[in-house]
């Protein structure tokens, strides 16, 4: 589905499978959990899923004859860290505007994790007082402007690379992988869970299962807390990558999102969240993030507890990767 689209390589290759039998026995061994590592796909620092977007959108940004890259995220963005780490990789600057997204104050926030990353690579970062919200945003319109006007040429990438032209495109590519995968397993996945936010990986994925039918059992956990906004947003990306890549029609129904695990507000963990961070951890040795990964690790985990998913069903975890985020948190995690 993608042979016609420029890929420019960030990535290690195929991110490998992971069976997590422990934590399947702990909840009752009914259902087989595995976990997709894409938080394992590159050495372009600590990876994630961010990096399968850009694949596809560095060749644009090189064809412009850009010399800045400009992105947006939150304080503890996983996606401006990741702009950074391929504007270092291809040569180019980067300006990164980082909002106030989550209402957190812990001591470090702004100083360890994703942003520390994102300053050690060079990067211009920007911080900029304003609250959560996953469309346009005009400090980041501001920064596209200021780079302009001090003799740049800067090459937009909005927020998680989702509403990008190509922005759906790596995770079409992540379905066609599994399909492959599957094949050597010598089984198929009955569901596949993912954390979704602005939309272009779950939308992906929503193109590329849809080749074999299984559009719906994508199951995309909100952590937004937005999840009208989202799922909107999810269905016009998936509905535009889909005409790109010539694959089938894309209808609402196509787009599962449960709305229960995003609380008490984008980037703030609940107790429940914790607690499935602390269970994947210490079960599997498996970290996730109090952001992203660990809400839709809550959504799995409680999922598989309601009965969710039949017996003997084989269920895959999109482990989007995130985790320097949680040095932010370091007082919630103060004794483990």
């Amino acid at each position: 589905m993608l042979s016609k689209f420029e890929r420019y390589p960030l990535t290690f290759g195929p991110t490998p499978i992971e069976p997590l039998p422990r934590l399947s026995a702990h909840l009752g061994g009914q259902v087989e959990l595995y976990a997709k590592r894409e938080d394992c796909n590159s050495g372009l620092a600590f990876g994630g899923n961010k990096l399968r977007k850009l694949e596809y959108i560095v060749p644009d940004a090189i064809a412009s004859g850009a010399d800045t890259l400009v992105s947006i995220g939150g304080v503890q963005s996983n996606h401006t860290r990741m702009v950074a780490a391929t504007a270092a990789k291809i040569g180019m600057k980067c300006r990164i505007v980082q909002e106030s997204w989550v209402p957190h104050e812990d001591a470090v926030y702004d100083r360890v994790g994703n942003i520390l990353l994102s300053r050690v690579m060079g990067a211009d970062v920007q911080l900029v007082d304003e609250g959560f919200d996953i469309g346009i945003r005009q400090s980041w319109e501001n920064a596209l402007e200021d780079v302009k006007a001090k003799g740049g040429k800067p090459y937009p990438i909005p927020a998680g690379a989702s509403v990008h032209k190509f922005g759906g495109l790596g995770y079409v590519g992540f379905a066609e992988e599994v399909r492959a995968q599957e094949a050597q397993l010598g089984f198929q996945f009955d569901y596949i869970v993912v954390c979704t936010v602005t939309g272009s990986t779950h939308a992906g994925m929503v193109v590329g299962f849809a080749k074999d039918g299984r559009q719906r059992n994508v199951i995309g956990i909100d952590a937004s807390f937005t999840p009208a906004q989202t799922k909107a947003q999810v269905l016009d990306i998936a509905q535009k990558t889909s005409a790109l890549v010539g694959g089938k029609d894309i209808v609402k129904d196509d787009i599962v999102l449960n709305e229960d695990y995003a609380y008490p507000v984008y980037g703030v963990p609940s107790k429940e969240t914790i607690e499935a961070i602390r269970l994947s951890a210490r079960l599997e040795g498996m970290m996730t993030d109090p952001v992203y990964e660990g809400k839709s690790m809550q959504g799995m985990i409680d999922l598989v507890k309601k009965g969710f998913f039949p017996a003997g069903s084989k269920v895959l975890y999109a482990h989007l990767g995130g985790v320097p985020a949680i040095n932010g948190y370091s007082y919630t995690f103060r004794n483990g």
